[in-house]
């Protein structure tokens, strides 16, 4: 299905919400905005970067606002779109059409595209790297053999830690060294545990 009948679908179809969908999609387009469907949901968007998006469900219909972090929010409306999971989204819900004020919604929107044109985006950090604690046995095996602990240190962080993990989670020390039995040849090859499930 083409993006305009995904479109189309999403405000004909019979939905409670119908009318209050169509009343943010009427102030979405009049602000300017690029009208295009992602992620199941009609999106608008500013030189080709996501402003808004919006959704009907069950019990309300609303925007999201891709980088709502940085709206002022001066009616205090906007909810953070998925609490643990989510940094930068933000959610406007609306129960009626009544609700749905077009000076506000559009003071919202404006903002929100100045926002983009700015540039302005959460730098997300990324956790630190652990240290990978080498089990005994592996640290054994690399003293006898100096090439496999080569092999090893030019594994990714994450291909290490997969066999670390391997070898840990084995509770009897028969397991743990037929599971090193299986990985050395693995480890010299370069190649991670897990990469025959890897496209």
């Amino acid at each position: 299905m083409e993006k305009q009948e995904k479109l189309d679908k999403f405000y004909d179809e019979p939905h409670h919400f119908k009318n209050g969908v169509a009343a943010l999609r009427k102030l979405a387009l009049a602000c300017g905005l690029t009208e295009t469907y992602k992620w199941s949901f009609p999106t608008y968007m500013i030189d080709g970067k996501n402003v808004i998006a919006i959704g009907k469900f069950k019990t309300h219909f609303g925007i999201w606002f891709f980088n709502g972090v940085f709206l002022n929010d001066p009616k205090k409306v906007l909810e953070n779109a998925q609490e643990g999971k989510t940094k930068a989204m933000r959610h406007w819900k609306f129960l009626n059409l009544e609700e749905v004020k077009k000076t506000s919604v559009t003071d919202y929107i404006n903002e929100a595209i100045e926002n983009q044109k700015k540039g302005l985006q959460l730098k997300i950090s990324k956790k630190p790297k652990g240290k990978i604690e080498v089990p005994l046995l592996l640290t054994q095996e690399f003293n006898k053999n100096s090439e496999l602990k080569d092999s090893f240190s030019k594994l990714t962080h994450s291909k290490q830690q997969e066999y670390v993990e391997y070898i840990t989670t084995a509770k009897q020390e028969k397991t743990k060294l037929s599971r090193l039995v299986k990985i050395v040849p693995l480890i010299l090859a370069g190649k991670g545990l897990n990469d025959i499930y890897r496209k």
